[in-house]
């Protein structure tokens, strides 16, 4: 076996592919998750410690025991609504956690962080394909305190000389291809899962939002990036931050997405076509802030990690209705 890397966030969504991942190529994935949004059931390929990422003590006693060789950090909250209505909440977690959780690391001479940010750092898109150099200008707490902890990380690698990778996610969609783990939000507020049950009849029609932008449609384009396809790219970055000489003391951004953008009408269609089913739908108004069209500009990851999306929108789609008609209708 190789070394143990920390996922933090570990027995979440995005966080359980990722250990899944990890064990695949020999490490030993340690999910540290207070599970208060994670599923001690997704964590199926390495130990389960629970803990809250603010908390020195309970941090520094699994760095001890593990001793990993990289941390891979997902804790935190996500929902942008909720970081409107609770700013301070948001940045007690997503930031002083963060903060809470490098030292430790740095403490137990930890020096390779990736960090799970977010497309969210851009806000308003300024042009369709949208490049790490875009403008960094949040609208949300959310997409703020990703930033924050961004900019901590490159004082970390500019004053003690740490490593990172913040890799910023476009849409995570889809599901492990074998069914083994997929996605499970409580409330679910994601357009693919949203679609899939209302096409099964667990929900009532699905909104629109926005029925009028300027695309072929009308409706508005999102890059959706299969969630395999992401966990590969944290471990290729792992890898380059411990074997890349020049990648001590540095810090990098990069975008992680499909590169390609689909209307959320193209989306539904797709989820009609899996289920067997029409999506019954709803149009409403637009959202405030929603941009017409947001897509990766995955050049940088491609080069840095010789990273590239291997799964289609179609086997988003279809992986992510296998896990919906295998899981409990959650109503």
């Amino acid at each position: 076996m190789r070394s143990s890397v920390l996922v933090s966030g570990g027995a979440g969504y995005i966080g359980s592919h990722i250990c899944l991942r990890l064990a695949e190529l020999g490490y030993t994935p340690v999910a540290y998750d207070n599970l208060s949004n994670g599923h001690a059931e997704f964590v199926q390929w390495g130990p389960l410690e629970r803990g809250d990422i603010r908390d020195p003590a309970r941090l520094a006693e699994v760095f001890a025991l593990h001793r990993p060789c990289a941390v891979i950090h997902l804790a935190g909250l996500i929902e942008v609504g909720h970081s409107t209505a609770d700013p301070a909440l948001f940045y007690d977690i997503n930031v002083g956690g963060s903060i809470r959780l490098l030292q430790a690391a740095e403490g137990a001479g930890v020096r390779a962080v990736v960090f799970s940010s977010s497309c969210a750092v851009y806000g308003a898109p300024q042009q369709t394909s949208i490049g790490e150099a875009h403008p960094l200008s949040p609208l949300n707490p959310y997409g703020r305190t990703k930033l924050v902890v961004e900019e901590f990380l490159q004082e970390l690698a500019r004053w003690k000389g740490m490593s990172s990778l913040a890799l910023r996610y476009f849409n995570a969609a889809g599901a492990d291809l074998t069914g083994r783990i997929g996605e499970r939000h409580e409330p679910e507020t994601h357009l693919i899962p949203l679609a899939i049950d209302a096409a099964l009849g667990r929900r009532g029609p699905l909104n629109i939002f926005g029925a009028d932008y300027p695309t072929p449609d009308g409706t508005a384009i999102r890059d959706y990036i299969h969630v395999a396809d992401l966990a590969d790219a944290h471990v290729r970055a792992v890898e380059w931050l411990l074997k890349t000489p020049h990648a001590a003391g540095t810090f990098n951004a990069v975008n992680l997405g499909s590169g390609q953008g689909a209307s959320v009408r193209e989306l539904v269609d797709a989820v009609g076509r899996a289920v067997g089913s029409p999506v019954p739908l709803r149009e409403a108004p637009r959202r405030a802030g929603d941009a017409s069209q947001l897509i990766a500009d995955i050049t940088k990851a491609q080069q840095l990690l010789d990273w590239q999306p291997s799964h289609d929108l179609e086997t988003v789609v279809r992986t992510a209705v296998q896990w919906a008609q295998a899981s409990p209708n959650p109503l």
